[in-house]
């Protein structure tokens, strides 16, 4: 028989992993670890199984959800839980919330860094290269498609949000990990402002447990504004749904702490290889605007941004590389002379689901 632990970590794909057992114990007890094994399945068949007294079991199930370990059915009602999906469900539920306790989420994210480096970033990457998977989408900044003709809704955040009658947000788990861990982010400050909105019942789900804070439409907008001025770069399920089902998280990333980024750099992926797919749209410089200033280099996360000397020129100019460039359109938005700009070099079925405008 295995013990719960073990159970658990080879449910989460990492079976032996002293790493990802010392994260459950952070998170558990052993009498916790043992009534989480035995899901899913609701309070009574729980207790059945576990052979301990029903309301024992229920209480430690809703300790269990306040966590982000256990995930009922009805967020309010809480009869039926299962454990998390995958390491990654662990991974974002647990970090992203502004319950996590200030001493003790330093020691947590330490955990997770030292267990992401040596085992998790890089049997990702390396699952990701085999796959071919592609579950996520970048979606270009609003600031630099809104004067676009064809712009599809679908690719266009601020319609996103719009399409969703619920809305929050929570600390972003990949920045949680850099900062209480002392590297922080180079483009934003996450305790400062909260980057990851959630949307419909991911958004029931951050308000029912407490871990984040519900937004207004105008609010959400509001952030958007400032997460593209950030530089960060927003991403979505890879589809041309909006809302509905499975669609729960609009992702706002950095290339130095998100874990798209870092799957990515452990298994040393070509960016045709990226778990994110491209957009529509690829950067182009203006080389007579172009001052030189070397912004929209320090703002792309893609490395497809390079300096040269043209012909007959004195001035070093921005070039990109267009096999890099990710049509996220940062550097639009950041380029203080208007000398970059977004074009569409992809057809609307590059989407899946995606028709004409």
């Amino acid at each position: 028989m295995l013990d719960p632990y073990s159970k658990l970590m080879e449910h989460l794909g990492f079976p032996g992993s002293e790493l990802l057992r010392k994260i459950l114990v952070f998170l558990m007890n052993e009498e916790e670890a043992e009534v989480a094994a035995a899901l899913p399945g609701s309070v009574e068949e729980v207790a059945e199984r576990t052979g301990k007294p029903a309301e024992r079991v229920k209480e430690i199930l809703d300790g269990l959800f306040f966590k982000g370990v256990a995930f009922p059915k009805d967020f309010k009602r809480r009869e039926y839980f299962r454990f998390a999906r995958d390491i990654i469900q662990l991974h974002d539920a647990t970090l992203a919330t502004k319950q996590l306790d200030p001493e003790k989420g330093r020691d947590y994210a330490a955990l997770w860094k030292e267990f992401g480096e040596k085992e998790f970033y890089g049997k990702f990457g390396e699952l990701i290269n085999a796959t071919g998977m592609k579950v996520w989408r970048v979606v270009p900044a609003y600031k630099a498609i809104k004067d676009l003709p064809g712009v599809l809704p679908c690719e266009d955040i601020r319609e996103i949000l719009k399409a969703n009658s619920k809305i929050a947000v929570v600390p972003c788990s990949c920045r949680t990990v850099s900062r209480l861990t002392g590297e922080g982010c180079r483009y934003t400050d996450e305790e400062k402002t909260w980057h990851c909105i959630q949307v419909g019942r991911g958004a029931e789900y951050v308000v029912e447990r407490g871990s984040g804070v519900e937004l207004t439409l105008e609010e959400a907008l509001k952030l958007i504004d400032e997460i593209e001025e950030d530089g960060l770069i927003h991403t979505w399920n890879n589809t041309a749904e909006m809302s509905g089902k499975g669609l729960t998280v609009n992702c706002n990333c950095c290339s130095d702490c998100c874990e798209f980024f870092l799957f990515s750099r452990a298994a040393k992926l070509p960016p045709e290889k990226s778990p994110l797919e491209k957009s529509r749209y690829q950067a182009f410089v203006d080389e007579e605007k172009c001052a030189g200033c070397q912004t929209c280099i320090e703002r792309c996360h893609f490395d497809a941004i390079e300096m040269y000397r043209p012909e007959g020129s004195r001035k070093y100019k921005a070039k990109v590389i267009p096999e890099n460039c990710f049509g996220c359109g940062v550097c639009v938005v950041g380029c203080p002379e208007g000398a970059i700009k977004l074009k569409a070099v992809r057809p609307p079925e590059h989407i899946p689901g995606a028709v004409s405008a």
